[in-house]
């Protein structure tokens, strides 16, 4: 049985990328930082509803100690991860003369090394394969930027980069990378926009709608299988038209 890992996976779309993965076949690694109780929940509602190993893992992929203990973990628990979504990120609205430098670092460390620390360590075990799967949750904002996101447009923008130079570097192993830029998604990340914001960002949007976290999702398990073996170094957005 092969194994997805699924980074910031205990709610969101990394919730329902776990979820698809599970549907698809795989044991799944559900990555958290801090919720403990909706990782675990997860990976119970996975392990009884799909009849699949499933394993909620602590780590803060910001921190690559923290990262290589999570992956001693799989290793000692499935051998080795074949397919990698880097979904955990962060984001904060301020103008850029307001954002200080900590939290600069710390939108980058988590959105744009945690994908690095991750792969570096997925990578040795897909190579001994000749196969794999590495897909990067970029943004819309990361292809075009947002006002007042400087810090986080820059992180997805430096996502699709590391997406495209390390797919070259990696097909000779007959492993993919790619990138899903998701538009505007109704995920807890929308919890700081008020009723009259959200309701013009489904005015901007072609569809007349946000995006849910299965969309996503779906995108995800397109890429990852076998329909999308000669795709790689792609960007799949999926904004409902909001980025054309």
């Amino acid at each position: 049985m092969k194994t997805a890992l699924v980074t910031g996976a205990s709610r969101g779309i990394g919730s329902a990328v776990a979820v698809a993965l599970a549907q698809m076949g795989y044991a799944v690694v559900i990555n958290y930082n801090k919720s403990k109780d909706r990782a675990e929940n997860l990976a119970k509602v996975i392990a009884e509803s799909y009849k699949i190993p499933a394993l909620a893992v602590k780590c803060d992929v910001s921190i690559p100690e923290q990262v290589s203990e999570m992956f001693s973990t799989i290793k000692e628990n499935f051998g080795g991860v074949d397919v990698l979504v880097n979904n955990a990120g962060i984001s904060s609205q301020k103008i850029l003369t307001d954002i200080t430098v900590e939290e600069w670092k710390n939108t980058m460390a988590v959105n744009l090394d945690g994908a690095f620390y991750c792969s570096k360590e997925a990578l040795p075990y897909m190579i001994s394969k000749k196969q794999g799967s590495i897909i990067n949750i970029s943004s819309m904002w990361g292809q075009v930027g947002a006002s007042c996101e400087v810090h986080y447009s820059t992180a997805k923008a430096g996502l699709m980069g590391f997406t495209k130079a390390l797919a070259k570097e990696v097909a000779p192993s007959n492993i993919r990378v790619n990138a899903v830029a998701p538009g505007v998604v109704m995920t807890d990340m929308m919890s700081s926009f008020d009723e009259n914001t959200v309701a013009e960002l489904k005015e901007e949007t072609p569809l007349q709608r946000l995006g849910t976290p299965k969309n996503i999702a779906d995108a995800v398990a397109f890429l990852v299988s076998d329909k999308a073996e000669f795709i790689t170094g792609q960007v799949l957005a999926v904004n409902g038209g909001f980025v054309i």
